[in-house]
């Protein structure tokens, strides 16, 4: 039994009892002092409320369920009373809530949040597409931190179905080849041929036959590059053609509106006009190239300034001033590196570098670090409901800013260990985190009772040896490792011979093998027998470790060692941040530079991408209204003997693109009336912006038909527009695309939300599964554990009363034999 104190300052009033005692027994020396000093111990030890904790079991017998059925338009593949014979079993035994979704959007997200708390526990009958109110991982995540299990009963599909949807921007630049992306989904898993067509303002462009092999072809989708060489409102369409079962047409065609822009004004400052940069940039701008800083009066109409390895002495003061103004006001600035820029250029502690986002000074690399997970899926795990938080602790630690360099594998172990990650993974790209974080969500319990920890850490010594930098290894596990402890110490000592840095967190349960016999848990014995003991973290359920990572002792010098004994050429590049406006469609898998500028990225601003040994080559922030990217390497001039010749090929090009129209903002220029009206969904209102830079009454209409438009801001006036047909409608010239309802796009069993929903304690069954196995495991989720403090005052009290009444007791009963036997002395001298 543990025993805590609710205020264990009052024992500091031991302190004069103490005295106090020790005084009169020097006085007296008599038993009684000792006996109402323990007295006194007992009632200081009442005043600090000691307590214990006790575990409460409660079981319902007959839990309180919320149903969901879905009955909205999606729901057409599947039987149409999908779960109707499944609410009958469950109201029959339990009581049940029926809660029906009807029409041409799902809100499942919004049904989850409403019910989930108060002791329900909720059956979602539903292809798991949400597309209406709160988002559904969001509303899971609160069922799980309300402690509501979730079960998932997903119906048959009876007929397939097939959907496409194009993407890509919608405002472009005259003459510029713009890349669009179409994305087939459908309903089952199977084999599909259609016939696609695309369609330029009206007009047949491309027609071929494709094969969708899976669900849908996201991830590898098709691709198609257009160039519209007159300004204003134009189209696209596509349209697909399935040969075999489909059940929907309406989700078939797709349709996107485009408008097209002038070529946005810059201004570079170049002593190599002719360079790859200002190829690429003279392409695809109006760009007015200059030698020199061409002065305040030239920035007036550039929306970005682009400085090309230009030495910080070309500028005075005053013209610094003018970019600091320019900058703030809203203008764009993008700074190419090279021999005179940067640490070469004289940046560091100049007006300039003010601006800036980094520093111009060399910059600690901070990756060299591998870390491996060993994750518990043992059946206690399950049993004991600790599988979440063990699988959310280990996301958790993966999206720590401080591990963006590091390499990561991940092992489970149960009854045998395996490597779940395939190796070591770099969490410096998003989508590597993606990967790991949904292998992760995916583990589920071992159906053999044995934890074997030695295993794991076995397989961790073989990720490891050999390995460089900082070394970590992290078990998370409720700590059931009573079978396992011996031969899981011995590996654990081996690998701290590697120089392996190991924690452990425990996830606090009730699983009985945790502790010994004298109550003492496993595996804070475990760490501390590894001398580890500040390692070690003992958390509650729904809590997360934090374990304070410090950056990796390796230095850029030693990497630079590193590259000039393995003879490289070139440093390859990593996309630090992909899921930038920059990033996000650039392969930078064959990217790579000869050199680069040495800086340190400033606090608040954004490391986009690094070479391979940590160096940043783009970092961006924003300064006043203006944004800012720092491109730390050259304009690619001269065949091999430049940094960044592979930079401005091919598609590695749509990264110099992407960082100058970040830089650009708003593409469009700001005179007259701009409207921006974004594409929607049949049913979906699109809001609509315009903006006055001219003075004049402000006029839209929708097809012909005058737009009520309020005044929100500055020259800004706002409206709602929701036509009632599909196709591309017109505002006032400016063109808007509305598709088939957000209902129709995706088809089939929502299979990404299948691992949060076994995070909240629920389960995933078919229809049939769930009317015979639903309840029975409801049931099973109704056994609640709790921990219940029991206060110990009134027994301390009732122990002091007794001990003192029984010291009275027994000096009276002494008093009196004493009396009694005066008496009987008295009588017999007599």
């Amino acid at each position: 039994m543990n025993l805590s104190l609710e205020h264990p300052e009052m024992l500091f009033l031991i302190i004069p009892v103490l005295i106090g005692g020790f005084y009169l027994l020097r006085k007296t020396k008599t038993k009684l002092v000792e006996w109402r000093m323990l007295v006194a111990f007992l009632l200081v030890l009442a005043l600090a409320s000691p307590f214990t904790t006790v575990t409460q079991t409660t079981n319902e017998k007959d839990p309180s369920l919320v149903m969901v059925q879905d009955k909205t338009s999606s729901m057409n593949l599947f039987p149409e009373e999908a779960g109707t014979e499944l609410y009958k079993a469950l109201v029959a035994n339990t009581p049940t809530t029926l809660v029906q979704l009807t029409g041409d959007k799902t809100s499942l997200g919004d049904t989850i949040t409403q019910y989930a708390g108060s002791g329900n526990q909720i059956v979602l009958v539903s292809d798991g597409n949400n597309n209406a109110g709160k988002d559904l991982p969001e509303a899971l995540e609160f069922a799980k931190e309300t402690s509501t299990p979730v079960y998932l009963v997903q119906p048959e599909l009876q007929t397939n179905d097939l959907s496409v949807e194009m993407q890509g921007d919608k405002t472009v630049v005259v003459d510029n080849q713009n890349e669009f992306e179409i994305v087939v989904r459908q309903a089952s898993n199977q084999s599909v041929k259609y016939l696609l067509e695309v369609s330029v303002d009206g007009k047949l462009s491309q027609s071929r036959d494709f094969t969708l092999q899976g669900r849908n072809n996201s991830e590898d989708p098709i691709k198609i590059n257009q160039a519209f060489n007159t300004l204003g409102a134009h189209n696209l369409s596509v349209k697909i053609t399935p040969h075999g079962e489909d059940k929907n047409t309406v989700n078939n065609q797709f349709f996107k509106s485009v408008y097209v822009i002038p070529k946005s004004k810059l201004i570079l400052v170049t002593g190599e006009p002719d360079s790859p940069l200002g190829k690429v940039m003279s392409n695809l701008y109006n760009v007015s190239v200059v030698s020199t800083y061409p002065g305040a009066a030239a920035l007036k109409g550039s929306k970005t300034l682009v400085l090309d390895n230009q030495p910080i002495s070309s500028f005075s003061e005053a013209q610094m001033k003018e970019i600091t103004n320019y900058v703030s006001n809203g203008g764009g600035l993008v700074v190419v590196g090279g021999e005179q820029a940067y640490n070469y250029g004289d940046y560091l502690n100049s007006s300039l570098e003010e601006i800036l986002p980094v520093l111009s000074k060399p910059s600690d690399y901070k990756g060299g670090r591998n870390l491996v997970l060993l994750l518990d899926v043992s059946p206690s795990t399950a049993a004991h409901k600790s599988q979440g938080d063990i699988l959310g602790n280990a996301i958790y630690i993966i999206q720590n800013e401080n591990l963006k360099d590091a390499n990561a594998g991940v092992v489970a172990f149960g009854s045998k260990a395996y490597d779940v990650s395939g190796g070591f993974v770099f969490l410096g790209l998003e989508q590597n985190k993606k990967i790991l974080k949904d292998k992760i969500e995916r583990l589920t319990p071992d159906d053999q009772s044995k934890t074997s920890l030695n295993e794991g850490l076995n397989i961790t010594k073989q990720m490891l040896t050999g390995k460089d930098g900082e070394l970590d290894a992290i078990i998370i596990s409720d700590g059931a490792i009573k079978e396992s402890y011996d031969p899981s110490l011995q590996a654990a000592k081996e690998l701290q011979k590697l120089g392996v840095n190991l924690y452990f967190i425990q996830i606090r349960s009730v699983a009985p093998s945790q502790t010994n016999e004298k109550r003492q848990y496993y595996a804070e014995n475990f760490m501390k027998e590894l001398g580890l003991e500040k390692n070690y973290f003992h958390i509650d359920m729904g809590e997360r470790a934090n374990i304070g990572f410090e950056p990796s002792k390796e230095s850029s010098e030693e990497k630079e060692e590193e590259k000039e004994e393995a003879n490289l050429d070139a440093y390859p590049l990593l996309a630090y941040s992909p899921d930038h406006f920059i990033t996000k469609n650039v392969n930078l898998t064959n990217a790579s530079i000869t050199g680069y500028n040495d800086v340190t990225p400033k606090s608040g601003a954004e490391r986009l991408v690094i070479t391979s040994t940590g160096k940043p080559v783009l970092t961006t922030w924003r300064f006043g209204l203006g944004r800012v990217a720092a491109f730390t390497t050259d304009n690619g001039e001269g065949e091999g003997s430049r940094w960044a010749t592979t930079l401005y090929n091919g598609s590695n090009a749509k990264f110099i693109s992407g960082t100058i129209n970040w830089a650009i903002a708003n593409p469009r220029a700001e005179e007259g009336a701009v409207v921006d009206s974004p594409d929607t969904w049949l049913g979906t209102p699109s809001n609509l912006t315009l903006t006055m830079y001219d003075e004049g009454i402000p006029q839209l209409k929708l097809d012909g038909s005058s737009l009520d438009l309020a005044l929100t801001g500055r020259n800004t006036y706002e409206t709602s527009v929701n036509p009632e047909t599909t196709g591309i409608h017109d505002i006032s010239g400016y063109p808007l695309a509305v598709n088939y309802q957000l209902e129709s796009r995706d088809v089939g069993l929502n299979e990404d939300i299948e691992s949060l929903v076994l995070e909240t304690g629920g389960k995933i069954y078919s229809e049939k599964d769930a009317r015979a196995l639903l309840l029975k495991d409801a049931r099973q989720n109704s056994v609640r554990q709790s921990d219940e403090q029991v206060s110990l005052k009134m027994y301390v009290l009732l122990t002091a009363l007794v001990l003192y009444l029984g010291e009275i007791l027994a000096r009276r009963i002494r008093e009196m034999r004493k009396l009694r036997n005066a008496q009987v002395e008295i009588e017999a001298g007599k």
